[in-house]
């Protein structure tokens, strides 16, 4: 097959006025059309989204993986560009993908990118949180969301990954209170210890980890507490 010039975005979203705008507007700059699928949001969402000329479709809430497939199902294109709400694409990276929309993306191709996470106010490139790379451009009849927590892609295992220079600005975690109420949120769907002693060997085996072989210590006091925070996550799932 030929190879195609043409992308659509798509993002899921509720309660996002906060951090919609700028994420379509970056994915303005690479793809031929926006769908964003909503969950109902109660906050101003819907306006925000309707003021920026994008497909805005209204869903009930079936969780992350089915509800990202289904926002695939209803692109025009072939390939489909996933952002969340509260990601954009540096301006390398937007150079980057219009530099490949011109050569053509090729079937039976899927197109990866770095992730550089914001945490605090601080962008982290240690304790194993860079460069988090996250297969993001794809095509959608051929792939798959899967998983209720940290969902992931599934894809053929004879495509061939490329990865594109540049990275998805993440602005992940605003706050120390944030980030527990995250792990609380994530803690809920996942499976539980079994008992107490293996939890706190997890979180030990953690901390060590992220601290000192993925060199969390490099980020200064919010990498102690990133660290810290990710290692008691463990003690938590009980």
């Amino acid at each position: 097959m030929k190879p195609t010039h043409n992308i659509s975005g798509i993002v899921i979203t509720f309660n996002e006025e906060k951090r919609i705008k700028s994420c379509i507007e970056s994915l303005k700059k690479v793809v031929d059309e926006v769908i964003v699928v909503d969950s109902y949001s109660t906050d101003n969402t819907k306006a925000i989204c309707k003021n920026l000329d994008v497909t805005f479709i209204e869903n009930e809430w079936m969780g992350f993986s089915k509800t990202k497939n289904f926002a695939n199902s209803i692109a025009k294109h072939e390939f489909v560009l996933s952002l969340d709400a509260d990601e954009v694409l540096s301006d390398e990276l937007i150079k980057n993908i219009n530099k490949l929309k011109k050569r053509g993306l090729e079937f039976g191709k899927i197109y990866a990118f770095n992730r550089l996470n914001n945490y605090c106010g601080q962008w982290i490139k240690y304790a194993g949180w860079y460069p988090d790379r996250k297969i993001r451009l794809f095509e959608a009849k051929k792939t798959g969301w899967i998983g209720d927590v940290h969902e992931k892609l599934e894809y053929p295992k004879d495509v061939e990954i490329i990865p594109i220079k540049g990275d998805i600005l993440h602005y992940s975690i605003k706050d120390k209170e944030d980030h527990i109420a995250r792990i609380i949120k994530y803690n809920k769907l996942a499976k539980p210890f079994k008992n107490r002693q293996i939890a706190y060997l997890s979180a030990i085996a953690t901390f060590i980890k992220l601290y000192l072989i993925k060199l969390g210590f490099m980020e200064g006091k919010l990498g102690f507490q990133l660290c810290l925070i990710s290692a008691k996550a463990k003690i938590w799932r009980q």
